[in-house]
């Protein structure tokens, strides 16, 4: 009875989507976890149309489908402006089905970020997209404060989930590969525990 983690997340300039593959590296860390990464189209500016339905490069598109027969759940967006980015909005403002019913309702999720600068946003950001998932039913899971690499980060990192600041290191650290891979490790034993208790 394996447990699916979706990672979900938008990726400009590849920043959260190496966030979203370290994430993915501690849900596989737990036995019967699967983790399975999408993405999100792009949205125009000018009408509402998304981009094409298969991606050129990298995950594949996010379904309703996939979303509801999902254990647990990691959303990622870099910062705009100290919220999500519109893409990934747009995705989530489509899931009111889901939500009618609370398919979504007692399985974990948890967030992840990425900025530009070291003051752009990542905690409101973060918070913005723990929102909706609270409309959802959905178990919230932060990183915990006995964490070691929580406490000695100088770059991402924060108590409501992994976060990546750009500016300092194209890279991510080695402290935000870490709090990455815990939260995956986290939603991963929490989905399987509940998936179980079920």
């Amino acid at each position: 009875m394996t447990a699916k983690i979706l990672i979900v997340y938008y990726s400009r300039n590849g920043s959260t989507e190496k966030m979203a593959r370290q994430i993915a590296r501690g849900v596989e860390s737990v036995g019967d976890c699967e983790a399975i990464l999408r993405t999100v189209p792009e949205v125009s500016t000018v009408c509402e149309k998304v981009a094409d339905s298969i991606p050129a490069s990298g995950a594949p598109y996010i379904t309703l489908q996939e979303l509801e027969q999902c254990d647990g759940l990691a959303l990622g967006s870099p910062t705009h402006f100290g919220n999500m980015a519109a893409p990934l909005k747009y995705f989530i403002d489509s899931t009111t089905a889901l939500w009618f019913p609370g398919t979504l309702s007692g399985k974990p999720a948890g967030v992840f970020t990425s900025t530009g600068s070291l003051h752009g946003g990542q905690e409101t950001t973060l918070l913005s997209m723990m929102l909706p998932l609270m409309h959802h039913g959905m178990v919230v899971m932060s990183l915990p404060c006995n964490e070691i690499a929580l406490r000695e980060t100088v770059s991402g990192g924060t108590p409501y989930g992994p976060s990546h600041c750009s500016e300092i290191d194209s890279e991510l650290s080695e402290h935000e590969k870490r709090l990455c891979w815990v939260l995956g490790e986290r939603l991963a034993k929490t989905a399987v525990a509940l998936k179980h208790a079920r």
